[in-house]
């Protein structure tokens, strides 16, 4: 039986690429052929790599290690476990609807499908990785381009936008940076590679002392990408200037490579600091779930609707995150694969609507169920999954997350509850100003998303979280050995 090699799956979207850089600018269609397949492929990749997973055995698997610069211990090393296979599902269904939807870009296309592609290469590069160096790296390629695109392709206040999420997610990277410097230098180990790291201290743990001044840096700097209060306010602004597909991108997936790097180099490497800071953690989560919530009720915009909306639910990640225990992990995990889907959803559907009116104020839509039947049903979806409504994977998910949170706060419990009651009511707002009710007139002629093509990224989308949210025990059974693991790894 043939097995995944992954490095494929950063391969092929590298060769493809090239073949983007090679076609002359202005053979636009082209471009957007030679894109598609580029991310199509990867994505069926990672469908593979999840479907032959083997839950039972747990562990990093399809291993690739070799060698780069052996006098600091960095190597090319490759592998999966249940948690960042089912990052790479996320990743290559995102980065597949992304790049369908940007049909829209009529300017300077051949640019702008290099720095997407950049983009996505440099995140499946991070997700893959089990060296620290070439997660860091990785981070940083997919991260650049993002500050590019909004400048380059954004809304009209894209130059400021583009300017608040460079300094804050600078600041983060240059935090996160030296909290991991600080680490490689601590263990003595002389090597980036996460795998020996976890060894060595599970046997050997770090003082208590050297974990409590290292542990807050990779916190924090993380924590910034992740949106954690008060560091969130680049990304509403963000999110709303940016183009669509770096949205969608960005809050599905970015974010969820900072709590994916927040369990790996933080929690499961310094589980005693992790005690110590993570209640911490918790009551800003809460911050987060309920002001980024309100701050949602008083918009009338819909990207930043969803921009907070997004920061808030940042919050049920993080509150998962400090619970410890398994059913809160895999309530995390859970979320971060449900939240990215939805949110790549919900932006994507936001960046037609802007397309075809020319705004995103609710008070100059209304009605546009009438004349987008098949746009404002899946936005109704979109609203139903991110409130937690059953039969979507984000009612699973938040359900773990708040039973996994019961055990150890339970006042903080209350107030996440009462988050869920705040998303619902923002987004029945925006659902009933935005599509229901009067037609504005001069909406009447717009065109819904009629052809096939047009429909599917939506689709892919929406399918994906009423399967999984239909379905749990497949996310659950795929990545329980993993969060057991690291579970007992931190009691």
């Amino acid at each position: 039986m043939f097995t995944p090699n992954l490095s494929l799956i950063l391969l092929l979207p590298l060769l493809g690429l090239g073949f983007v850089c090679l076609v002359p600018a202005d053979k636009t269609r082209l471009i957007r052929r030679i894109a598609g397949i580029t991310v199509l492929l990867p994505f069926i990749l990672s469908v593979w790599v999840f479907a032959a997973y083997d839950h039972v055995a747990g562990g990093f698997q399809f291993v690739q290690n070799t060698p780069w610069v052996v006098p600091f211990g960095i190597s090319y090393h490759l592998g999966v476990d249940g948690i960042n296979s089912l990052m790479l599902l996320l990743l290559g269904a995102t980065s597949l609807a992304a790049v369908l939807i940007s049909e829209s870009i009529k300017e300077r296309v051949k640019e702008y499908y290099i720095l997407l592609l950049i983009t996505i290469i440099g995140t499946y590069g991070a997700f893959l990785s089990l060296d620290i160096f070439f997660f860091y790296f990785f981070h940083e390629v997919a991260a650049v381009p993002v500050f590019l695109m909004i400048a380059i392709w954004g809304s009209e206040r894209r130059e400021f936008a583009a300017m608040k999420l460079t300094l804050f997610l600078v600041a983060g990277a240059a935090i996160a940076l030296i909290g991991l410097i600080a680490l490689y230098l601590s263990t003595g180990l002389q090597t980036f590679d996460l795998v020996t790291i976890q060894q060595q201290l599970a046997q050997h743990p770090l003082p208590i002392a050297v974990q409590n001044w290292i542990f807050p840096l990779i916190v924090l700097g993380f924590g910034i990408t992740l949106t954690l209060w008060p560091f969130y306010t680049w990304a509403p602004v963000g999110y709303a200037e940016a183009p669509t597909a770096i949205s969608m991108l960005h809050a599905g997936v970015l974010k969820k490579m900072a709590a994916y790097a927040i369990i790996r180099f933080a929690i499961q490497l310094m589980p005693q600091a992790a005690h110590a800071w993570m209640p911490l953690v918790a009551g800003l989560a809460i911050v987060n779930i309920v002001y980024c919530g309100l701050v949602a009720l008083t918009q009338r915009d819909l990207k930043y609707i969803l921009g907070y909306s997004s920061c808030s639910h940042m919050g049920y990640i993080m509150l998962g995150l400090a619970c410890f225990n398994t059913i809160g992990l895999n309530g995390v995990v859970y979320l971060m694969f449900a939240h990215g889907i939805m949110a790549a959803l919900s932006f994507a559907l936001v960046g037609f609507v802007e397309n075809q009116t020319k705004t995103r104020d609710l008070n100059e839509l209304g009605g546009l169920l009438k004349c987008m039947p098949f746009i404002g049903t899946c936005f109704m979806m979109a609203a139903f999954a991110s409130a937690g409504v059953p039969g979507f994977a984000n009612f699973v998910a938040e359900i773990l997350v708040l039973l996994g949170a019961w055990d150890q706060y339970r006042i903080l419990t209350v107030f996440a509850v009462l988050g869920l009651v705040i998303t619902a009511i923002y987004l029945l707002k925006a659902i009933r100003l935005g599509f229901q009710g009067p037609l504005n007139p001069k909406f009447a002629q717009l065109s819904d998303a009629s052809t096939l093509t047009a429909k599917f990224p939506y689709v892919l989308l929406l399918a994906l979280l009423i399967l999984v949210g239909c379905l749990p025990t497949v996310i659950l059974t795929h990545i329980g050995s993993s969060t057991k693991t690291i579970v007992e790894s931190i009691k």
